[in-house]
């Protein structure tokens, strides 16, 4: 089974790759030193301020995207057999031909080689910008991302650095808040464990962004709940299918104090929730991407809390970045893509059953067009 296969189930590549991720790091307040109930007040407003539907907020000056008609992006996407991924192109190719902008996107299976192949076929097209498309590591295509910049095509990542990490070079971002995300993660465990969580947080160790959300995890819980404890569970993507629910069924035989988990991803749950099915223990999980699946699964009390993202608002905020580029603008710092935060008791905004993209409004359609507009 290679790395994708598994996760070719009702999950996000979000995760699977950059991930994904979930890991804390709001800064807070250094009265709660002691982990008592004293830490509810900054927990629950950042909670609060999450589980509201979010506020577009433009994320820069207005330009004439009209201007853009006839040129061309070459987008590889990370993969293309998984609808994470598959969403968010299909966002940006319905904003590019709303613009005349010519939208070619390069079908793979994920294979750092079928990226390279794509590079050399975008290149080879003299292509006004090439777009790596939710969570393709730069890194790996350091010799392509040069011969682009020989050739004078811009290339743009997406959805793979947390804002706290700095572009390579060669490449203009779109980030991710992935530390926001694992903070309101940990806070919303907090919360439900009184100050008192044994927390096992799951986690796929070979991603990049693993190292910034462990050690990130183990900050925050240390200076909001010095009193929690917390343990580390490795497996990797290839092994998730087969790994993770005994994973977590020994954890649970080992400390049976366990009261909580997070969920690096919430691809993980359909493996996660097995596992406390088969232990017979009912504990509150946390997770991260607001895929629709596991949105059911909260509203049918197996999952606690998912951070979730609107993967068409991030198709969106992709196209802004990468117009900007186009037109010779400077690209913005941010481009203020929401999370959102889904538990028992707004679940059902997402639509019954519910639905990818659902329970965020559409606020950031209008904002975006008018922006493109020039106005």
């Amino acid at each position: 089974m290679n790395r994708l296969d598994a996760l070719r189930r009702p999950s996000h590549w979000a995760l699977i790759v950059c991930g994904a991720l979930i890991l804390c790091g709001l800064a807070a307040t250094s009265a709660v030193a002691q982990g008592t109930r004293s830490a509810a007040s900054p927990i629950d407003a950042a909670l609060a301020k999450y589980m509201a539907k979010p506020v577009f907020t433009p994320p820069g000056p207005a330009f004439d995207a009209s201007a853009l008609r006839g040129k061309s992006i070459f987008n590889i996407p990370a993969t293309s057999t998984v609808p994470f991924v598959t969403q968010i192109d299909a966002s940006m190719a319905k904003v590019a031909k709303k613009y005349g902008i010519k939208f070619t996107e390069y079908t793979n299976q994920g294979q750092p080689s079928q990226w390279v192949a794509g590079m050399g076929q975008a290149i080879a097209q003299k292509a006004d910008l090439i777009n790596l498309s939710a969570a393709i590591d730069p890194a790996l295509l350091r010799p392509q991302i040069a011969a682009a910049a020989k050739a004078g095509i811009p290339v743009l990542d997406t959805h793979f650095y947390d804002f706290t990490q700095p572009a390579p070079a060669g490449v203009e971002l779109v980030r991710a808040d992935f530390k926001q995300a694992a903070t309101l993660d940990a806070y919303w465990i907090m919360k439900q464990t009184g100050m008192k969580a044994n927390v096992l947080v799951v986690t796929s160790p070979e991603l990049q962004l693993s190292k910034l959300v462990n050690k990130t995890h183990a900050d925050v819980f240390k200076k909001m709940c010095p009193a929690c404890k917390v343990t580390y569970l490795g497996v990797s993507i290839a092994d998730l299918a087969t790994k993770l629910q005994s994973g977590i069924q020994s954890a649970l035989l080992k400390d049976p104090k366990l009261n909580s988990i997070i969920l690096e991803y919430d691809a993980m749950s359909q493996f996660a929730v097995p596992a406390l099915t088969v232990a017979g223990k009912k504990l509150p999980i946390a997770t991260f991407n607001g895929t629709d699946f596991v949105l059911n699964y909260i509203a049918q009390g197996k999952v606690g809390m998912d951070v979730g993202e609107n993967l068409d608002w991030l198709g969106y905020a992709d196209m802004d970045q990468a117009m900007r580029m186009l037109s010779g603008l400077p690209t913005v710092k941010s481009e203020n893509t929401p999370l959102r935060v889904f538990d028992a008791t707004n679940v059902k905004e997402a639509g019954t059953p519910a639905k990818t993209n659902a329970g965020y409004g559409n606020a950031y359609v209008a904002g975006y067009n008018k922006i493109w507009s020039g106005k």
